[in-house]
C-alpha cells in the first residue's frame, strides 16, 4: 500500500475535500500525510489522516488567521495584491521545505490540490506520481473559454475571443508575484519553464469536483481528465455524527436556505438583505453562516425575519428539502445544490465563485447580482422568479443525472490508484532512498495510520 501526501491550500473548503478522498484511500489501506504550515493541521479531526507541519519559520503558528481573513476580505486592488503575495510566500515555502520532508516521510506519491502550485511542482522535480484534484472550477485553459475568476458568459464570437484574452493577460499581470514563484522554483528544481498554475498539473491523473455538463462548453482537456463530482465522506470514511440537525419546516410555505460558505460567512450586512428580501416573499429562511457570525450578529438575523440562523446545517439534507438556495456560489454548494435539483441565486464574492454563477446563468439553473449592490428588493424579485419559474428546477434535472453517474469520492480514489498505482509498482520506494531523517512518527506531526 502506498503513502500518499496532500498538499492543498489551507481553506478548510479545500482541507475538508481533500480530507474526504484522503479518508476513501485510507479505508483501502493507504496512509495520508498532509503537508502544510502548523495552523492547518486543526482542519484535521480524523486520526486516519496524518499531518506533518512545515515552513516553521517563515509561517509560525498563529499566522494562518491572518492571510485567511484577507483572503476572505481583500478590499480593493491593493488587498488583493496582498492576498497574491499571501500565496507565493506559501507556494516558495512548500517548494523548498517539501522535498526534506516528503523524504524523510517516505511518501511514494503525491496529490495535489490544482489552486496550490507547489505540489506539482515539487512532485515532478522529485520524480514523484501524482494526481491533480481541482476543488474549485478547473484552471486548465483553453482558448475562448473565460477563467474561473472572470464573471462574463461564453460566447463563441470574435468579440467574446478578445474579452477572454484581454482578460487573461489582465489576470496574469496581477498574478505577477505568484507567477515568479513558480518560474524561481521550477528552475530550482530543474524543471522546464513556467509560470501559472495550469502549468503545474499532473501528466497522469486530474480530477474535478465538477461535471462537464455545468462548466462551458470545452474541446482541449486531457484525456486523463475526469469530473468526478463533489468529494464528500462516504460510508468508508465513518465520519461521526456532528450534531447538526435539519430545522422543522412547515411545508406549505416555500423554504430558502442561504448560505455564504466557510470564509465569506461573516458578511453580517449581506445576511441581512437576503434576510429582509426573503421576509417580504414569505418565505421560510435558513441561514448557515459557518461560524462566521457572532450569537449577537445572529440573534439581529433573527429578529429581522429569518426563521433559523445557525452556525452550520446538514447541508445535503438541507438543499434536498429547500426550493431555492442563496449562495456565494461556491462550489461545494453549487454542486449539492445540482444534486438535490435546488435553484440557485448566486451573489458571488471572490475567487471562482464569479465563474461559477456565470456557468450557473449560462446552464440556466439559477440567476446572479451583485453582493454587493444588489438592495433587499432586487434580491427579492430575483427569489420570485426562481421559486415561480419551473423551468430552472427541470433545467437541473440532466446535471443532476451526470452528477449521480460521476461517482464521487470512491471514484476519483479508484482512479488515484489506477493511474498512480503502476507508476508507483515501477519505481524504488521512497522509503529506501531515504539516507537520514527521524521516523515518521507522532514527534514529526504524523498520527498513525496502524
Amino acid at each position: 500500500m502506498a503513502h500518499f501526501g496532500v498538499v492543498a491550500p489551507a481553506f478548510y473548503s479545500h482541507y475538508n475535500a481533500m480530507a474526504a478522498l484522503g479518508l476513501e484511500l485510507a479505508a483501502r489501506g493507504h496512509r495520508i500525510t498532509f503537508l502544510h504550515q502548523l495552523d492547518a493541521g486543526a482542519y484535521l479531526k480524523d486520526p486516519r489522516l496524518g499531518f506533518h507541519a512545515v515552513g516553521r519559520d517563515t509561517h509560525p503558528a498563529g499566522t494562518l488567521a491572518a492571510s485567511i481573513e484577507r483572503a476572505a476580505n481583500p478590499g480593493g486592488p491593493l488587498g488583493l495584491r496582498r492576498v497574491i503575495q499571501d500565496m507565493a510566500r506559501t507556494t516558495d515555502m512548500l517548494c523548498r521545505e517539501l522535498p526534506p520532508a516528503i523524504t524523510a516521510l517516505g511518501i511514494d506519491a503525491l496529490l495535489c490540490d490544482q489552486m496550490e502550485a507547489a505540489g506539482g511542482l515539487v512532485a515532478e522535480g522529485m520524480g514523484l506520481p501524482f494526481a491533480s484534484v481541482a476543488n474549485a472550477l478547473p484552471v486548465n485553459r483553453e482558448p475562448g473559454i473565460p477563467l474561473p475568476v472572470m464573471p462574463f458568459d461564453f460566447e463563441d464570437s470574435e468579440r467574446a475571443r478578445h474579452m477572454v484574452e484581454g482578460s487573461t493577460r489582465v489576470y496574469d499581470w496581477l498574478m505577477s508575484p505568484h507567477a515568479e514563484v513558480i518560474a524561481a522554483q521550477a528552475r530550482s528544481l530543474g524543471l522546464a519553464p513556467r509560470s501559472a498554475m495550469h502549468e503545474c498539473l499532473s501528466p497522469l491523473l486530474q480530477v474535478s469536483q465538477t461535471v462537464e455538463s455545468f462548466d462551458f462548453p470545452r474541446k482541449a482537456l486531457p484525456p486523463h481528465f475526469h469530473h468526478v463530482g463533489p468529494l464528500r465522506f462516504t460510508q468508508a470514511a465513518q465520519v461521526p455524527d456532528d450534531g447538526r440537525r435539519m430545522p422543522d419546516i412547515d411545508p406549505g410555505r416555500p423554504f430558502v436556505f442561504a448560505s455564504l460558505g466557510t470564509l465569506q460567512g461573516g458578511r453580517f450586512g449581506l445576511f441581512k438583505r437576503i434576510v429582509q428580501a426573503c421576509r417580504k416573499q414569505d418565505v421560510q429562511l435558513l441561514v448557515a453562516h459557518c461560524g462566521g457570525l457572532d450569537e449577537r450578529q445572529a440573534q439581529a438575523l433573527r429578529d429581522a425575519g429569518a426563521d433559523w440562523v445557525v452556525a452550520f446545517a446538514p447541508q445535503e439534507e438541507v438543499l434536498a428539502r429547500a426550493d431555492v438556495v442563496i449562495s456565494h456560489a461556491g462550489s461545494n454548494t453549487v454542486m449539492d445544490a445540482i444534486a438535490a435539483s435546488t435553484p440557485i441565486l448566486a451573489l458571488p464574492i471572490a475567487f471562482d465563485q464569479p465563474g461559477a454563477a456565470a456557468r450557473i446563468r449560462h446552464t440556466g439553473i439559477g440567476l446572479s447580482a451583485s453582493p454587493r449592490f444588489a438592495s433587499p428588493a432586487q434580491i427579492g424579485r430575483l427569489l420570485r422568479r426562481l421559486l415561480d419559474d419551473a423551468g430552472f428546477a427541470r433545467r437541473m434535472a440532466p446535471l443532476a443525472a451526470d452528477l449521480a453517474r460521476a461517482g464521487g469520492t470512491p471514484r476519483a480514489a479508484s482512479l488515484v490508484e489506477e493511474a498512480l498505482g503502476q507508476r508507483l509498482s515501477s519505481r524504488q520506494p521512497v522509503q529506501a532512498q531515504v539516507q537520514a531523517g527521524p521516523p515518521a512518527t507522532a514527534e514529526t506531526g504524523v498520527a498513525s495510520l496502524g
